[in-house]
């Protein structure tokens, strides 16, 4: 008994949890409309490198000054799931798919990542979450599914959504491992040290595209370079791998559903795009999902209990 109590978080644990998480939902909402900002003067292969490497030379920077020790080579696996899903997979396919399609629909798709993420870590982790809580977020994808489908007037799945589904499998993936790892590990050394990994791949990348890709300096290229750097490829990370250690991945992954609407938010803000008619209805849905979730989420048991 004393050994299961043990792995339920404190109300105060868990609402620290849940704060941060939410944090982090916030800092990647961000994410798209950055992008968007970089795009106007960068290539998709320049901005992925040098958003890599501004990110990875912070937290090799952070990692010195801290004295954080090599994680050991049991946590190597799951910061590879890292680096490929989190560091290199999302950031280039999502940049690819921004290219040709607008922030408002993209942050739809990966409306998708919660299900994804919940998915990932119940047959990794071996966590069983109630049967409301999965009847819940998938009322909560479905919605968001519904509303892209709308948006493209029935005509189904083009290349950015293609995109943007295999952004998110593959981030999933990292979500889930960088959760996992966040249980035995500070959870800004799982992305510090997977971001330190994948240096010198982005350094080469950067590199490279620089000498093949037009770069045009302006405010908002600078501005958008600096915020998916800093925030969306380190500091977001931080906060969101140390919410899902404390509150568990399938309960923090549904926060994330309120990131599309958040991130349409910022598109009718700072890129003036159309507010789509259906986001008061998804959002409203979205919003009932996320109550259902964490009330369901907070039931689940490990396998073979």
């Amino acid at each position: 008994m004393s050994a299961q109590n043990s792995a339920i978080p404190l109300p105060s644990v868990a609402v620290g949890g849940t704060v941060q998480a939410a944090l982090g939902t916030l800092c990647f909402s961000f994410t798209f409309p950055a992008t968007n900002w970089a795009l106007h003067g960068l290539g998709p292969w320049t901005l992925t490198g040098l958003r890599g490497v501004l990110a990875g030379l912070l937290a090799a920077v952070c990692l010195f000054a801290s004295g954080a020790k090599v994680p050991p080579r049991s946590a190597w696996p799951g910061l590879a799931a890292v680096v490929a899903g989190c560091v290199i997979g999302f950031p280039v396919l999502s940049t690819f798919a921004l290219r040709i399609s607008s922030t408002a629909h993209s942050a739809v798709v990966i409306g998708l990542l919660p299900l994804a993420t919940a998915t990932v870590a119940a047959l990794r982790a071996g966590s069983r979450p109630p049967r409301a809580f999965w009847l819940a977020a998938s009322v909560g994808a479905a919605a968001v599914l519904a509303f892209t489908v709308q948006q493209s007037h029935g005509a189904g799945l083009g290349t950015a959504d293609l995109y943007l589904l295999g952004a998110l499998l593959i981030c999933a993936v990292g979500y889930a491992e960088g959760g996992r790892l966040s249980r035995t590990m500070p959870g800004w050394q799982v992305i510090a040290w997977s971001l330190v990994a994948a240096l010198p791949v982005m350094a080469a990348t950067g590199a490279f595209a620089l000498a093949a890709e037009p770069a045009h300096w302006t405010w908002h290229s600078v501005t958008g370079l600096a915020y998916l750097g800093a925030v969306s490829q380190f500091g977001g990370f931080v906060v969101w791998y140390r919410g899902m250690a404390a509150i568990g991945v399938p309960r923090a992954s549904q926060l994330q559903l309120a990131q599309p609407l958040l991130t349409l938010c910022w598109a009718v803000l700072l890129l003036a795009e159309p507010l789509p008619g259906t986001a008061v209805p998804t959002a409203l849905a979205v919003v009932a999902c996320i109550a259902v979730t964490q009330r369901a989420g907070s039931a689940a048991r490990p396998a073979g209990s």
